[in-house]
């Protein structure tokens, strides 16, 4: 290695350019100086270690009344603190999917009472654990419980708190696993944030030596692992480097490597009546007018577990007397709650499902056919209610915000308001929903023998088809939703089945190459197909043949996908309304098209392109698509400007194109757009002004145009909209809108807050 290293300086001498040169003698000094501080570390733990160690902590164990957990978490994930921002957001994550609760969870709750206490009481134990043992090595302490106990709010209120915080100097690091994890990219993004450097490489491996020497800089670090499913999972995800400590949260013990572990306690009588109360009443305790006692029989049946207290108390909020028997009646027939078996909550839980509509409950179970502690699109979830249970768009987001309301899921992003705007995009929200309640979906779906199922769901992300499916693959399915969760699929590892009803195909996979599954060409059926790609880089799709038989296929959602250079003539997929393309690779697809996309796609509705940072220029044959409604571009950062010809979509009523910082200009036939009734140009920051006839827009009647820092005048036209009844800008840009607002009635000019949504870098 010395006579190697010799060779390359010689070589540098005589061929690198002297900058080069002094950049390299400078990385050599700084590598010694490293080693040398090293060298001086190692001598300092191997001193410490000659010290007798301190006495080891005891945590008791015993069951202690009145721990609560009521359950109130974030709702974003995996975010570390301590990476620097470009604004200062103190990001806090959660659990995918955990159900939202109005619990205030603040140290300094006045109402605290039992509950307060019995949350102080386990947090003060578990901050005992993870503060202590300070020797200079690394350790793994846990909290345990069965699902629904509270552990990840626990878990949150040790992220939060103040001392936890300043004992690690804010390097704490909070990430959920799940079942199906890719333990790969969770482990090179947990290091890159305690490093603080990014992993470079053709294979993008963290070198070994670098996670023995640990991060550059020194101070203890706490890693918080959030639902671990199993032992090689918290072996991959444990860091052995000296100060770092690791916080396992899971529903299982691993004591061949966790030292100490809290174990979640359920709560006691008047401490599970107060959290069942504030869900079911909205108070502390049964108000006078309802029946005490059949209030108290149906907490009892919740077994003190919080996260069913939740549940059943919302689902039967302003319910009458004689719903509230029959879930009580419904809830005693199944057996006593073990701590071990947690079937027993799926069954009680079950009964806040039954008591709702047929519709609402179907809509819940499709649900489950996500992959679990992954955000669900909003768009996605709407589009299937939609295509699946016949429902108009009104009638699909008021099925959700009533599921959010019984805590059956979560809105992520405030979107119950956000999104319930008139011209309000669902692409930008997401909805999660926690592990059990998933788990009770499923187990309710999977009632029915596996052919006659409505929902073929995998549960986990598996590499192979389940083979319970491959022995009854001779008998048609009757499912209408078919969901599949794999890894790199080739044509071989697929085996022929037949879904004559199913209307819905959901492929979730983590993979850069993807077979399409050759059973979608006898889908006829199919009416939406969603393609989602978890794996790091993007995915290049094989036997897109299957496509060409997809007649009644309506909507299309592709999410990191390559797609291949699209050929002049393909047959037409007549029937397709929507077509989603989120972080795709578009660019080779596109450039230099002669595709006729109005024959491809005759009557294409809907067409959305969100985060496609590859994407330069639209193909102008877009433009002939005359079925256009809405067209929404967003997150693309190398789009400069749009067709020319954009004005022959006479049909267009929504224009999205925000958050695109190359884009200049818009071009003047946007103003031929005689339907358009809603434009976004929002976070276009480069965009210096509008089309001079912008007031022929005489159907438009709201413009969003925040953060357009160099707009800086408007057409003199824009006084002639006289449909123009709001306006979403800066305050700068208010100012602007002051002559049209004299003569433009209805005018309501909103100057928007700043907002700095830093969600997506969770995902």
């Amino acid at each position: 290695m010395e006579a190697a290293d010799r060779g390359i300086a010689r070589w540098l001498e005589r061929h690198a350019p002297a900058h080069v040169i002094g950049n390299v003698r400078g990385l050599r000094d700084e590598s010694h100086a490293r080693i040398a501080r090293l060298e001086r570390r190692v001598d300092e733990i191997a001193a410490s270690a000659a010290q007798p160690p301190p006495p080891a902590l005891s945590v008791p164990v015993a069951p202690h009344k009145g721990v609560t957990m009521p359950m109130e978490v974030p709702t974003h994930k995996g975010m570390a603190m301590p990476m620097p921002m470009p604004v200062p957001v103190q990001a806090v994550p959660a659990k995918a999917g955990v159900v939202a609760m109005d619990m205030d969870l603040t140290e300094g709750h006045e109402n605290e009472g039992m509950v307060g206490a019995g949350v102080k009481v386990a947090k003060e134990k578990v901050k005992e654990m993870v503060m202590s043992g300070g020797g200079g090595g690394w350790e793994v302490v846990g909290i345990s419980g069965m699902g629904g106990s509270g552990k990840t709010t626990l878990a949150m209120e040790i992220f939060r708190d103040h001392k936890v915080r300043a004992y690690f100097n804010d390097r704490i690091f909070f990430e959920t696993i799940s079942q199906s994890a890719n333990l790969e990219a969770i482990k090179m993004k947990l290091w890159e944030q305690i490093s603080g450097n990014m992993v470079l490489g053709a294979y993008n491996q963290i070198p070994e030596w670098q996670l023995k020497l640990g991060p550059r800089d020194r101070g203890p670090v706490l890693v918080i692992l959030d639902d671990v499913w199993s032992l090689p999972q918290l072996e991959e995800l444990t860091f052995r480097f000296p100060g770092c400590k690791t916080l396992v949260v899971s529903r299982f013990k691993f004591p061949t490597l966790v030292k100490q572990t809290y174990e979640m306690q359920l709560l006691d009588e008047a401490a599970a009546l107060s959290v069942f109360c504030r869900a079911a009443f909205d108070q502390e305790c049964v108000p006078r007018t309802a029946d005490k006692r059949l209030v108290r029989q149906v907490s009892a049946e919740c077994r003190g577990l919080p996260l069913a207290l939740k549940v059943i108390g919302a689902s039967l909020r302003d319910q009458p007397p004689k719903i509230w028997l029959s879930a009580k009646n419904r809830l005693s027939r199944g057996e006593a709650i073990s701590d071990s078996h947690e079937t027993k909550l799926l069954e009680r839980m079950a009964a806040s499902v039954e008591c709702l509509s047929e519709k609402v409950r179907d809509c819940f179970l499709d649900l489950g056919c996500f992959p679990e502690d992954k955000k669900i699109p909003l768009d996605v979830l709407i589009n299937i209610w939609m295509e699946v249970h016949d429902l108009d768009e009104p009638d699909a987001f008021a099925i959700l915000v009533e599921l959010s309301n019984k805590n059956l899921l979560t809105l992520v992003n405030d979107a119950q308001n956000k999104a319930g705007d008139l011209y309000s995009s669902y692409h930008d929200y997401s909805v999660t929903q926690h592990d059990v309640l998933r788990d009770l979906a499923l187990h309710m779906s999977g009632r029915d023998p596996l052919n006659k199922r409505r929902r073929l769901v995998m549960p986990r992300r598996e590499e192979t088809l389940p083979k319970d499916w491959q022995r009854n693959k001779d008998t048609p399915f009757e499912a209408q939703i078919v969901s599949i969760h794999t890894g790199e699929m080739k044509g071989s590892d697929w085996f022929q089945m037949n879904f004559p009803k199913a209307e819905v195909l959901i492929l979730n996979f983590a993979s850069s190459l993807y077979y399409l599954p050759p059973f979608i060409a006898s889908m006829q059926n199919l009416k939406a197909l969603v393609l989602i790609n978890y794996g790091t880089s993007s995915a290049a799709l094989d036997n897109l043949s299957a496509f060409t038989t997809l007649n009644g296929l309506r909507s299309l959602w592709l999410e990191k996908i390559r797609l291949p250079p699209l050929p002049k003539t393909t047959i037409p997929l007549k029937n397709l309304h929507k077509i989603s393309l989120v972080l795709c690779e578009l660019n080779s697809s596109l450039r230099g098209s002669t595709m006729d996309l109005s024959m491809t796609f005759p009557r294409l509705s809907n067409l959305t392109i969100d985060h496609c940072i590859d994407l330069k220029e639209l193909p102008a044959s877009i433009c002939e698509i005359g079925s256009l409604e809405t067209v929404s571009i967003s997150n693309c950062h190398d789009l400069t400007e749009l067709p020319y010809e954009l004005g022959k979509l006479h049909c267009l009523s929504i224009l999205r194109v925000y958050a695109c910082p190359a884009l200049w200009r818009l071009p003047a036939s946007v103003c031929s757009l005689k339907r358009l009734k809603y434009l976004d140009i929002s976070q276009c920051i480069n965009l210096t002004d509008l089309p001079e006839e912008l007031g022929h827009l005489t159907s438009l009647e709201k413009i969003d145009m925040r953060e357009c820092s160099r707009l800086r005048s408007l057409p003199r036209s824009s006084s002639s909209l006289k449909s123009l009844g709001h306006v979403v800008c800066d305050e700068e840009t208010a100012l602007l809108w002051r002559e049209a607002e004299q003569v433009i009635p209805d005018l309501r000019v909103q100057v928007a807050e700043e907002c700095y949504n830093l969600d997506w870098l969770a995902d």
